[in-house]
């Protein structure tokens, strides 16, 4: 029953008129795609959008503009509609059963190291469009495959620089792991993009400031375990001939981070 229902709905979407999607400036090199209205109205903004078209509108003026979007992107959120997935696709871990991975698009190389960042940017910007979509769902899918994702320093920060750059400040969800991440790393991996992570602090200081404040709330847990250590006498480990210095005010212990 569950089959045949979902044949039928199926059926009924893809009768449904294609509306013209152009993507970028058109006169210049943009694309043009195009899908089924029932399928866009999976999305609250291209609903209104849509909500002018008219049983007699002709196909010339089903039309939706998205000048600033990435091809990709839009190609993504269009396969999404459809699938309720996009490529890669989250698997299954065969090393993990309570785990996924991303799939190789190719068999033969399996997963590789985003070297450049370009893995991490492709869903970056799935997940800006699914914002300015209302398309919750897919931000969380496209916020999952991220996570999954091994890069470098560089491309690190070349995926920063786009979330910095394109979210809203309030948006905390993309953008703390990515603060917390270097928070974490940032003593090791800004060697290896010396230039880029002076850049990036520069370009964008409330990454500095959200960056900062992981670590000076880390260290102020820290010395608040430190003191309720002391109350409650439990010894501290230092090594050997320190412990006298390790005991008292935590202002003895040197300015840097704890953070590894």
């Amino acid at each position: 029953m569950k089959t045949e229902h979902t044949k039928i709905c199926a059926t009924s979407f893809l009768s449904t008129p294609t509306v013209t999607i152009n993507i970028g400036d058109i006169e210049n090199g943009g694309s043009v795609l195009s899908a089924h209205q029932a399928f866009l109205l999976r999305s609250p903004y291209l609903t209104e959008i849509c909500s002018s078209y008219t049983h007699d509108t002709p196909a010339s003026e089903r039309v939706i503009n998205l000048p600033d979007e990435d091809l990709d992107a839009v190609g993504c959120f269009l396969q999404y509609l459809y699938t309720d997935e996009y490529s890669p696709r989250l698997i299954p871990n065969p090393q993990r059963q309570d785990d996924t991975i991303l799939e190789a698009l190719d068999p033969d190389l399996g997963v590789q190291k985003d070297l450049d960042g370009s893995h991490l940017l492709k869903h970056a910007k799935v997940y800006t469009l699914a914002e300015k979509l209302g398309m919750d769902e897919l931000k969380t899918l496209a916020h999952a495959k991220i996570h999954k994702i091994n890069s470098t320093a560089k491309g690190e920060l070349e995926y920063a620089r786009f979330v910095y750059a394109n979210t809203p400040r309030e948006d905390k969800t993309i953008r703390t792991p990515i603060a917390t991440y270097w928070a974490h790393k940032s003593h090791v991996l800004r060697h290896e993009a010396e230039e880029e992570f002076r850049g990036m602090i520069l370009e964008f200081p409330q990454f500095a400031y959200d960056m900062l404040s992981i670590v000076l709330d880390q260290k102020e847990k820290k010395n608040k375990d430190v003191h309720r250590d002391e109350r409650e006498g439990t010894e501290i480990m230092a090594p050997p001939g320190t412990a006298e210095k390790t005991r008292g005010s935590a202002r003895k212990r040197p300015r840097t981070s704890s953070v590894v």
